[in-house]
């Protein structure tokens, strides 16, 4: 009889934790608070992933990926975002903007496109939101307009992850007006071809992230560029959305969690009244309920994760997905805003990355999808 628990790691699980935590304490962590002070992109990180092949996990065998299974997938994202979040999403984002790619797209587009972002070459952008278009995406105003064999896109894009960065822009834009979600279609966009970035976002965290605002003037891409048919984007997007909320997830646990860590440090060393504060029952109390609510949302993304993997089988995968981000990004706003409260004065200043974590969670919170909407999300699912 198999003993072994449903969801626990098999070892080349924990072997791969171990490495990648290596790599991260070694080369990303030291750069981290530089990245964020400077609002600069985590080069040394990205490079660093590239180095151990992290671009790979994600994408399929067949395109020059590894194939992993989506629960190696979070533990890469869980171990880059312990240490800085910024180099995470790196990894994360290029993914996210290639999904729409090798599920839906041509042969053409899977074998020009993704071997190059497996390889670490080229990065990508997923380009959904706009400013009246976030969470409400039938609402968008970008257009496509068939001319030939080309469409001519025009429109803005805002809040796009790796604004600047990417070598391609995966672009959802309106084919029919009239027609809600379902005049919706999804291209692939070079950014040589005329994508201008207006502006980058100062924000409050993931600050070695860049995040602007992507403007499409009159830019014309080959029909062959469109992903699926005419019509399908909305369900392109959302598709997309199911299999990479859970990721989401990981990145604020592995956020929770290098809070946690830091935290528990510091309480061995800080002293008060005589004796270190981890000797105090209410301070313990504190770490503990953050260990047990952080396990919680690991546990959850985990279970999501092997939803994907098994092709969700029982159709639940919206709502699991949904319950995985949403648990695990509230999960990481309180634990972060605990770490700070158990340092005191200390965790309100920038000499110690308590309030980057706290700053960095926040954002979880809200995008792909905020947590309102998962709720949404979750409600419909149970009441039909």
């Amino acid at each position: 009889m198999d003993q072994t628990p449903a969801f626990a790691l098999a070892d080349t699980h924990k072997e791969f934790r171990r490495a990648v935590r290596q790599m991260c304490e070694d080369r990303i962590a030291p750069h981290a608070a530089e990245v964020d002070r400077d609002a600069a992109f985590p080069w040394d990180g990205f490079k660093a992933s590239v180095e151990m092949e992290l671009p790979t996990l994600g994408i399929p065998v067949n395109y020059g990926g590894a194939g992993a299974d989506h629960v190696t997938q979070a533990i890469m994202v869980e171990e880059l975002a312990r240490v800085c979040a910024s180099t995470s999403v790196t990894m994360l984002i290029s993914k996210l903007g290639m999904m729409p790619i090798f599920n839906w797209g041509s042969d053409y587009l899977k074998n020009k496109y993704v071997p190059p972002v497996a390889s670490g070459e080229a990065q990508a952008s997923y380009c959904l939101s706009e400013a009246d278009a976030g969470s409400d995406v039938a609402a968008m105003r970008c257009r496509a307009v068939r001319d030939g064999d080309h469409y001519v896109l025009s429109g803005t894009k805002y809040w796009i992850t790796n604004a600047g960065a990417s070598d391609t822009y995966t672009v959802f834009a309106k084919t029919d007006p009239d027609a809600g979600h379902r005049g919706i279609s999804c291209f692939v966009v070079e950014a040589d071809w005329g994508v201008r970035v207006a502006k980058l976002e100062h924000k409050m965290g993931l600050r070695g992230s860049p995040t602007g605002e992507v403007v499409l003037d009159d830019v014309r891409v080959p029909v062959e560029n469109r992903i699926g048919e005419e019509g399908q984007g909305f369900t392109i997007a959302m598709h997309t959305l199911d299999r990479s909320r859970p990721t989401i997830g990981a990145q604020a646990v592995g956020i929770a969690q290098g809070a946690i860590d830091y935290a528990a440090q510091y309480m061995t060393q800080r002293r008060a009244f005589g004796q270190p504060i981890a000797e105090f029952q209410g301070l313990r109390f504190m770490l503990a309920d953050m260990a047990m609510r952080t396990e919680a949302a690991r546990t959850l993304v985990y279970r999501a994760c092997s939803v994907i993997d098994a092709d969700d089988p029982d159709n639940e995968l919206t709502m699991i997905g949904a319950m995985a981000k949403c648990f695990a990004s509230d999960t990481a706003m309180a634990v972060t805003t605990d770490a700070v409260q158990l340092l005191g004065g200390y965790g309100y200043t920038t000499e110690f990355p308590a309030e980057r974590f706290m700053r960095d969670a926040k954002i979880t919170q809200i995008y792909e999808g905020t947590n309102q909407i998962q709720r949404v999300v979750i409600a419909k699912r149970l009441l039909g």
